[in-house]
């Protein structure tokens, strides 16, 4: 078999357009980018970064948990709700402490508040893994369930309403909760820094750990993952657990930004994180996508929300744009799918000659 039978197209020119496609996330940030600044007034404001790398941040957050979940072959509906109930928790914690009865209450610094959140966020993780670990459900529709209980606990725990004024009480030291959405260390945001420690956590376990390892081969070909060895039930475990805890902490860091907590908070969250994930190159079928490309998508979604805000575009018609990217990253990523197996073939049929 010759070059000429596998395929018309030279080799260098699937080459080139395999790299271009490997490049979308970032030619597409770049695009948008471009487009804002000449069409929004005033996108490339300090002030206005400032707000957009906010928003950013909560977006990569999720996506970077969704990541995970997602290269092992599952997918996560609940991280939205999840991020409003962990609100939730967090504003009842701030404003009222455990109430233990007769005038007794148990009161905490914002330490504490933020550890018991993440608790809260993982425990929901681990319920997802149980879930479709233990009872065979569906990921989609364990986590579809979870989605409902989540947000149905939140309206639960306040009948519906907004814990208000969640400046804490400098007597039990959660006076400190609002630096975490409003504070900045060296002129940067506290939630940027911990968007790069989490995504630096997140990258180190994909590229350098076993365990980032096992999840690629889950999300690969679970069954042969298992029979050489790989714990599955872990792995799936830890991946839903991650998310969780990414839910988590946007749940702390809006209730803290908003000074306020409400139980509809993080509602569609989900599919910005989805879109963030696809968008950056992980594979809905599972077992391919990395956190860089994930966070680079994500921050094409937050300028392209903030942007269409800016240019006065109504929000039905923004859900609409940000379905219309999912599909045409999809789209894109099956085609880079089929030039790769087309570019290896040639490479095949070049040492064949």
């Amino acid at each position: 078999m010759t070059a000429n039978t596998v395929s018309t197209v030279p080799s260098g020119n699937s080459n080139a357009l395999l790299l271009l496609l490997k490049a979308r996330t970032f030619i597409a940030l770049i695009l948008v980018t471009v487009f804002f600044t000449i069409f929004a007034p005033n996108f490339l404001s300090a002030a206005n970064l400032v707000i957009m790398s906010k928003h950013v941040a909560l977006n990569a957050f999720l996506a970077i948990g969704m990541t995970f979940v997602i290269i092992s072959g599952g997918i996560d509906l609940s991280v939205g709700s999840i991020v409003g109930l962990c609100g939730m928790v967090a504003g009842y914690l701030v404003l009222h402490g455990i109430d233990l009865g007769l005038g007794w209450s148990i009161q905490f610094n914002t330490l504490e508040i933020c550890l018991m959140v993440i608790v809260v966020g993982i425990f929901i993780g681990a319920i997802n893994a149980f879930l479709i670990t233990k009872l065979n459900v569906a990921p989609f529709i364990a986590t579809l369930g979870t989605l409902y209980v989540a947000r149905g606990a939140a309206m639960l725990s306040s009948d519906g309403r907004t814990f208000p004024n969640l400046n804490g009480n400098p007597e039990y030291g959660s006076d400190s909760f609002r630096w975490i959405g409003a504070g900045d260390v060296l002129g940067i945001p506290v939630s940027i820094w911990m968007l790069v420690a989490v995504g630096v956590l997140a990258a180190y376990i994909a590229m350098r750990t076993p365990l980032g390892r096992f999840i690629y081969a889950v999300g690969g070909n679970e069954r042969a993952a298992g029979l050489s060895g790989v714990k599955v039930t872990q792995v799936k475990y830890f991946v839903y657990m991650f998310s969780g805890f990414c839910g988590a902490l946007v749940g702390i860091i809006i209730s803290s930004q908003l000074v306020a907590a409400h139980p509809a908070t993080g509602d569609t969250f989900e599919l910005n994180a989805i879109a963030a994930a696809v968008l950056g190159g992980t594979s809905m079928a599972g077992g391919r996508g990395k956190i860089g490309g994930t966070i680079i998508g994500a921050f094409v979604i937050g300028v392209l929300s903030d942007g269409l805000v800016m240019m006065g575009v109504s929000s039905f018609w923004q859900t609409v744009i940000k379905g219309l990217v999912i599909i045409a990253a999809v789209v894109i990523d099956q085609a880079q799918q089929r030039v790769q197996a087309r570019v290896a073939l040639q490479q095949q049929a070049a040492l064949g000659q």
